[in-house]
């Protein structure tokens, strides 16, 4: 369950992307402070391994066009350092619109998910050396990124974990199921095997064989 009031957390809200970055770096770190309201600095964290930084977030994902959200989405994150990993955990919760996987009509759905991941650091921290610092380790495979040096791009992050979390197959409640049995029965549902799918194809060639 999502807790409904995180207000004995450390920080209330997103924390401008620039600030930390002065603040026990290397003079030589060549940064330049970027202000964006989807980036996260946690550039202190990586700095202090054990050292723990919660937020709450309320976004409501502008660059999400393929997903239609009733209110933003809300939630918390909170990270740590080990020295050689970054920790990122929080719970989140969102109202959104999907179609009836049966009649394919609109319905709202409440999504609850849990973040949990686990990013790569390399470099001694600021804390320990003042000859290097710590920074999150680019992963060049992955195909979404989420960060910007040490500055976390919280929205792309919450917005693959939401995707991820969304039921496969949608379904009316019990209140609507009598009117989406019958809308299925007139033949009103989503095709499954459109002409993309590898059924679809599969139907194609054999199409093709036969005439």
């Amino acid at each position: 369950m999502i807790p409904s009031n995180k207000s004995d957390r450390s920080i209330a809200s997103y924390v401008p992307a620039w600030i930390g970055f002065f603040v026990k770096t290397p003079r030589w770190y060549n940064f330049s402070p970027v202000r964006r309201d989807d980036l996260l600095d946690l550039n202190d964290v990586l700095q202090h391994p054990g050292r723990e930084l919660a937020v709450d977030i309320a976004t409501e994902l502008p660059e999400m066009e393929d997903l239609d959200l009733v209110a933003p989405v809300e939630g918390f994150i909170e990270a740590v350092s080990t020295g050689n990993a970054l920790l990122l955990t929080g719970e989140f919760k969102a109202r959104v619109v999907l179609e009836c996987s049966r009649c394919d009509r609109p319905l709202e759905m409440d999504i609850e998910f849990v973040l949990d991941e686990q990013f790569g650091v390399v470099g001694i921290p600021s804390s320990m050396s003042h000859q290097d610092f710590a920074k999150v380790e680019a992963d060049p495979d992955e195909p979404i990124k989420f960060f910007e040096e040490n500055n976390l791009m919280v929205e792309a992050l919450i917005q693959q974990t939401l995707l991820l979390n969304l039921p496969i197959h949608p379904q009316c409640d019990e209140d609507a199921i009598a009117e989406c049995d019958r809308l299925f029965a007139e033949g009103a549902t989503r095709i499954i095997d459109n002409e993309n799918s590898e059924l679809g194809k599969l139907k194609q060639l054999l199409g093709d064989s036969t005439e």
